[in-house]
């Protein structure tokens, strides 16, 4: 079969890539991802994930690695690719490990060096025999613990990604939400003596919240792998999902972690906890409205189009 000789065109004028090839020529059958090797190659890039590709009109990138250049139709009749240099990368594995690490480290921290931080005003610290870490601050403890390990186990071991990397910079800010919000800012509030809590005893509400978090922790499990098995090893194709959920909003696994952290607002009572879930809501809510709209584009009348992507009856 004939090879593909496309024209390489800087995207960004300003900051052109040096060394960028007027063109370039490739076998019949090359992926996106093969392209960027050859480019990268020729540029002389030692990462190929940074290349960036896109079609003539450069409004949007080629996600998918693993298509066929020649099945990209606006590519093919200009007989044209866009490239872009990414800038420097790092595996979405690696920022996710990372990122979820910020408030296992701080729940740890925050707790043992209480004494040095809870001395001065509005708080009433006096010491650890006077003011203890109370049961439902420990309990608190535990469920952040259990929720973000369960999130490091899901990144190594659950997760197929789709793309191999992402920005780099972007470590600096999935890591700050991550290590300021559910970190810091919630293991001072929660942790802090005379705050909402520092108790002992377990009421009603408490109980309610601790179900809420169970159920919602062991649904997005679930839901985590069925999704795991729509995607095959290092593939990047879509699946329908149909678990748990799938028939009441577009992203189900989404749907149970509000759940569960609305269960952790029950127990803690904690400001710091609500604008931590708000803030993740509305990154959320993105992110299943934009699956929504893929999985429409992907599959058409295959797929049952939902009116709500992540909360029956809100979002």
């Amino acid at each position: 079969m004939a090879s593909l000789k496309l024209k390489l065109s800087n995207r960004s004028p300003k900051q052109p890539i040096k060394n960028l090839p007027a063109s370039i020529e490739l076998p019949h059958d090359a992926t996106v991802e093969d392209a960027k090797i050859a480019i990268a190659r020729q540029i002389g890039f030692s990462d190929f994930n940074r290349v960036g590709l896109y079609g003539p009109s450069a409004r949007s990138t080629l996600k998918n690695r693993k298509a066929l250049i020649r099945d990209e139709t606006e590519v093919i009749s200009a007989g044209e690719l866009v490239v872009k240099d990414l800038g420097p990368q790092m595996a979405w594995r690696t920022v996710y490990v990372i990122e979820y690490f910020g408030p296992l480290l701080f729940h740890a921290v925050v707790p043992l060096v209480r004494p040095y931080i809870y001395r001065i005003p509005p708080f009433v610290y006096k010491n650890e025999a006077e003011t203890p870490i109370r049961q439902v601050q420990w309990l608190l403890l535990v469920l952040f613990f259990v929720h973000f390990l369960k999130r490091e186990y899901e990144t190594i071991f659950v997760h197929r990604f789709s793309a191999n990397t992402m920005p780099a910079w972007n470590i600096f800010r999935n890591s700050a939400f991550y290590w300021l919000m559910s970190g810091l800012i919630c293991a001072l509030d929660i942790y802090a003596p005379g705050s909402l809590s520092d108790r002992d005893e377990l009421g009603l509400l408490d109980y309610v919240g601790l179900a809420m978090f169970a159920i919602g922790e062991t649904c997005n499990w679930i839901v985590h792998q069925h999704l795991a098995t729509l995607r095959k090893p290092g593939g990047t194709e879509k699946g329908i999902p149909n678990c748990i959920g799938s028939s009441l909003v577009t992203s189900p696994n989404y749907m149970f972690e509000v759940l569960a952290w609305v269960g952790v607002i029950l127990i803690s009572r904690s400001w710091a906890v609500v604008a931590f879930i708000c803030t993740g809501i509305l990154y959320m809510r993105s992110w299943s409205r934009g699956k929504e709209k893929a999985l429409r584009k992907e599959f058409g009348d295959r797929y049952k189009k939902k009116r709500y992507t992540m909360l029956p009856g809100l979002i």
